[in-house]
Formats: structure tokens, C-alpha cells, sequence
């Protein structure tokens, strides 16, 4: 079982993650990917931060004939490779490789990555524009000037990235398993929502 998290910015979503990973005892991801690319691909870590979720001007190969293909067996990369394609590549094979255990994993394109598996139950984390607004200054001390146009950059960002690396619409309902209005419930309920779904489905049973 793996469970996919999509989020806007200031929805709460890594921390819904994080407590469905830590509830379920089953491995989390998120900024974890950047470490594991790094160490993957000898990238300086600074550097794939940069680029981590932003989309590249130009896609120099086809995803329909498998992103390993960009890749020889000791995991190197073509260097031609804008650095945001050569993230995403890194990216889409640790996450078929870390999905081989159950797992959470935020962003990324991993619900679209893991598209084909029964057992990858993908999720969207939204919120309210007032409660997005409130929970960015909270908690990454956003200032009021700067928060909202904060939340549309990264929102944008996040949009692009997705429907750039797939074939798919960020956010668009069609693409998720459960859309949660975390603004609603609260990070704690969003968790137990998540939880009480992965047990009507059945797939709980798999940890």
C-alpha cells in the first residue's frame, strides 16, 4: 500500500501525511526525497533544492518510453538534461523503488508515477483561501504582506510541475482516490478521515 499526498500551500498536507505515516507505522517522504536523490545521483543536495517541484522549460524525452530510459544502470543521467528533468528522472525511481514498501509519500508526481497500481490509493489536501492564509503565517511565519502572494506562487508552481511531468490537471478530482477541505476538519481529522478510507477499502490490511 502507498498513499500519495497532493496539497495546496498552507492545507496542511505534509503534516497530514506525517501523522497517517506515523498512525499506520509505515515510512513518510517528502523533503527525505531530495536527501535520497542527492545521494543517488552526487548532486549537491542545495542545488536539487532549487529545483524540487518546479517544471523545466523543455522536456528532451518522451514519458511514454519510461523514464528509466534517461538512466544506465549505475543510476547515472543524460547531462543534457535540464536539472529540474534530471530531479524528476532521480525522483520517479526512488519512488518505485520505495514504493515496493508501504509507505507516504507527499508530492512529486507520485500519485501519477504509481498511476498503475491498485494499491496506490492518491490523495488531495486542499483548504479555504482564509485558511490557508492563516495557517502559512502560523506556521512558516509568513508576513501578512507576502502570504497570499506566497500561497498563488507556490500553488502555481506545484500546478505546473504536475501537469507538465504528466498528462493530468493538478487538483482536478478526476485524478484523486479522496479531496479532503483539511480547513474543515483540522490536520488530527484530515489523518483519521484518511485512515477510516484506507480501512473501507480494504488495503490497510497490507501494513
Amino acid at each position: 500500500m502507498v498513499v500519495t499526498i497532493a496539497r495546496q500551500f498552507g492545507s496542511g498536507g505534509r503534516k497530514i501525511g506525517k501523522k497517517v505515516a506515523d498512525q499506520l507505522g509505515i515510512s513518510f517522504y517528502d523533503k527525505k526525497l531530495i536527501t535520497l536523490a542527492a545521494k543517488e545521483s552526487g548532486i549537491d543536495p542545495e542545488v536539487l533544492k532549487t529545483v524540487d517541484e518546479k517544471a523545466a522549460n523543455s522536456l528532451l524525452y518522451a514519458l511514454s518510453l519510461g523514464a528509466a530510459a534517461a538512466f544506465d544502470t549505475t543510476f547515472h543521467i543524460e547531462p543534457q538534461l535540464p536539472m529540474n528533468d534530471r530531479l524528476f528522472l532521480i525522483q520517479h525511481n526512488i519512488i518505485k523503488k520505495i514504493s515496493a514498501d508501504p509507505c507516504v509519500i507527499v508530492g512529486r508526481c507520485s500519485d501519477y508515477i504509481l498511476r498503475e497500481r491498485s494499491d496506490c490509493v492518491k490523495i488531495f489536501i486542499y483548504a479555504d483561501i482564509e485558511d490557508r492564509i492563516k495557517y502559512a503565517k502560523e506556521v512558516y511565519r509568513i508576513p501578512e504582506d507576502k502570504v497570499t502572494a506566497v500561497i498563488s506562487r507556490t500553488d502555481k508552481s506545484r500546478s505546473d510541475y504536475y501537469n507538465y511531468y504528466s498528462d493530468k490537471t493538478w487538483g482536478d478530482p478526476e485524478n484523486y482516490d479522496l479531496c479532503i477541505n483539511s480547513g474543515k476538519l483540522g490536520i488530527e481529522n484530515s489523518a483519521k478521515l484518511i485512515i477510516s478510507y484506507l480501512k473501507l477499502r480494504g488495503v490497510t490490511e497490507l501494513v
